[in-house]
């Protein structure tokens, strides 16, 4: 495990407080695009991945980042984590990781014969999880308490953690050598899942200038406080859905639940997800108010590694599971009637 920078606090049973107002909705899509240049600075062709990110940092969920090595899932965590004034740790997620390593442990002080809690790498705003499934199922459990509840509890005793928190996880692919697949519990507690994919002819020609001899993450520097993040998540929260559109949410997972290539459909955290999320999307492009389409553009990201294919319907696709679930999340989008008048 190794940090990249860590700034654990010292006393770990005290949140920061999150009594803040508002920033103006117009502000907060200003912010928005600074901090989004700022990641596409070193980011290259990876828009909508960048886009996602950020929506899932306001939206105040967790982030997973999964393809094949090397095409920049770290990079991305962090260019966000830079990107943002906050505190951030780095957790390489190993075989041979342990859970206290990233919760913390009870030490006895023998000088005052009492134990004292040592804050674990799970104490920050951000936390990368870097390679999340090379972990033993028993590590990857140390996060669930964490990621839902956003707290901490060891020997009896439950430390709050820091507020924002987010917890952005890279992973390889199943199929690669040394992994772990994620049980269902701790995927449904990340808020959305993005892949990063090749970067196009141009954007790797380009990646041969601008990093043969230095690292643009170097010449990172953050372009918002955390002060401002706390403003522009309130905001997020803040903005209005109406309850045709909630209901127009709610309609969408169902259907998972109903379809017939689906074993496994979205649960009802998926729905408050997809909402908030909606939220942030709205914000991060200066409304106020929630529309059909921002519910439509995240539903592949929120309910995609939530749902479970069928073998049949697996063996109709050639066993590709990720391909057949964005097809069934895009028929239900297609066919789920849109309301009218939204979002009055």
């Amino acid at each position: 495990m190794n940090s990249y920078p860590t700034r654990v606090p010292t006393d770990a049973s005290v949140a920061p407080n999150d009594d803040v107002q508002a920033l103006p909705i117009e502000q907060v899509n200003r912010q928005a695009r600074l901090v989004m240049r700022n990641i596409e600075s070193v980011i290259d062709g990876k828009h909508e991945a960048v886009r996602t990110a950020l929506t899932v940092l306001l939206a105040e969920g967790h982030l997973l980042i999964e393809d094949v090595p090397g095409v920049g899932k770290t990079m991305l965590a962090k260019a966000l984590a830079k990107s943002v004034d906050s505190t951030v740790s780095r957790i390489q997620f190993t075989p041979d990781l342990l859970p206290s390593d990233v919760t913390g442990v009870s030490v006895y002080n023998q000088a005052e014969r009492r134990f004292e809690f040592k804050p674990g790498a799970i104490f920050a705003n951000i936390v990368i999880g870097d390679e999340i499934n090379r972990a033993s199922p028993k590590t990857q459990s140390a996060l669930l308490e964490c990621m839902e509840e956003r707290q901490v509890t060891v020997d009896g005793s439950t430390y709050p953690l820091q507020t924002p928190f987010t917890v952005v996880a890279t992973q390889n692919p199943i199929e690669m050598e040394g992994t772990y697949a994620l049980p269902e519990a701790q995927r449904d507690r990340f808020m959305a899942r993005i892949s990063m994919g090749y970067p196009d002819a141009s954007s790797e020609l380009e990646m041969l200038t601008t990093r043969d001899t230095t690292s643009p993450l170097e010449l990172l520097n953050p372009v918002v406080d955390g002060t401002e993040l706390r403003q522009m998540i309130r905001a997020a929260r803040g903005v209005y859905a109406a309850p045709v559109v909630k209901q127009y949410a709610v309609d969408l997972v169902r259907a998972t639940r109903d379809d017939r290539d689906l074993r496994l459909g979205a649960s009802p955290r998926a729905t408050l997800q997809l909402m908030r999320a909606a939220k942030a999307h709205a914000a991060l492009d200066g409304r106020e108010f929630v529309l059909p389409d921002d519910i439509d553009l995240l539903a592949i990201p929120v309910l995609g590694h939530r749902l479970v294919p069928t073998s049949r319907a697996l063996g109709q696709h050639h066993n590709d599971s990720e391909l057949l679930v964005e097809e069934v999340v895009h028929r239900i989008v297609a066919s789920t009637p849109v309301p009218l008048g939204a979002p009055g």
